[in-house]
């Protein structure tokens, strides 16, 4: 099948599977839970959740087992994208071509219902069924990693600090590994290790991961500049409205088109040590420097 119909397919599995999720809890607060929904459900590429089935997939596995904690991936995603939106970090009014969470329901009840999903992931998490105890915890503490100070937030907080200043490229890289390719990291080595990898096959996936985040990136900042807001769903120009240096910014827009191309043949050439089982990931990073959104 063709990545797109994969992508589509497995999309769709994660939609259902998260209204199903967000059911089984019950938020004291009738707009707490109104708010949530209204993140979590409001589209999205998904991708988080179907790189991790994808891992699972490459090494051998049943991807689609591995829905819940795909869910749960995809709900940390949710409100990082919540609290980015806020007015005290980038202020933005758009996300997904929908307004964002603190127009709808104001900063405190966003705020909150990042808290919520944030916390809710974890729970979700340990529903996950037809794994060894072993396995759940190596996966927990792999999220959490990428999701705490080491990872998104950590970066997160660089970027904040980088505003209207001039930082370095290793600064820069950092800020990006953290903020965008820690989760991209943690989703697909939390596939592998549900799916068994052994060492080889898991250290293969690491070095796909993150350069996987680094084209992702490299061609987020490129729409940013020369993408068609209609499509992506959110203003174009946010990062130099909020200062921030950029891979175009602190190179070109061709070199950055460069960069991003070696980040893809070098997430590509990691995949060698498996066969067919890892085409939708060879596909899908090739795609990403193509996408328009």
């Amino acid at each position: 099948m063709e990545l797109k119909k994969i992508w589509q397919e497995r999309s769709a599995l994660v939609e259902k599977a998260l209204v199903q999720q967000l059911n089984e809890a019950n938020p004291l607060d009738k707009t707490l839970c109104e708010s949530m929904k209204y993140s979590l459900m409001a589209g999205g590429k998904r991708l988080r959740p179907v790189l991790l089935m994808a891992a699972a997939d490459a090494v051998g596995a049943e991807g689609e087992q591995y829905l819940t904690t795909a869910c749960a991936l995809e709900m940390i995603h949710t409100y990082s994208l919540i609290h980015d939106d806020l007015p005290a970090m980038d202020d933005d009014d758009y996300r997904r071509g929908k307004l964002t969470n603190h127009k709808v329901y104001g900063a405190g009840m966003a705020t909150l219902a990042g808290d919520a999903l944030l916390t809710l992931a974890f729970e979700v998490m340990l529903r996950q069924q037809g794994v060894s105890a072993d396995k759940l915890v190596q996966v927990v503490r792999e999220i959490s990693i990428a999701a705490g100070p080491d990872g998104m937030v950590g970066g997160q907080a660089l970027d904040m600090e980088s505003e209207d200043k001039q930082v370095s490229m290793d600064t820069m890289k950092k800020i990006h590994l953290g903020k965008t390719g820690a989760l991209f990291r943690a989703a697909l080595r939390s596939g592998a290790i549900l799916g068994g990898a052994d060492d080889k096959a898991l250290a293969a996936l690491t070095t796909y991961a993150d350069n996987f985040g680094l084209a992702f990136q490299i061609t987020d900042d490129i729409l940013d500049v020369i993408g068609d807001e209609q499509v992506i769903g959110k203003p174009v120009g946010s990062d130099e409205k909020n200062h921030k240096s950029t891979y175009v910014t602190m190179t070109s827009l061709t070199e950055a088109q460069k960069l991003a191309q070696e980040a893809v043949d070098t997430a590509v050439g990691a995949l060698a040590v498996f066969g067919a089982e890892a085409d939708f990931l060879r596909e899908l990073v090739a795609y990403l420097v193509k996408r328009n959104k």
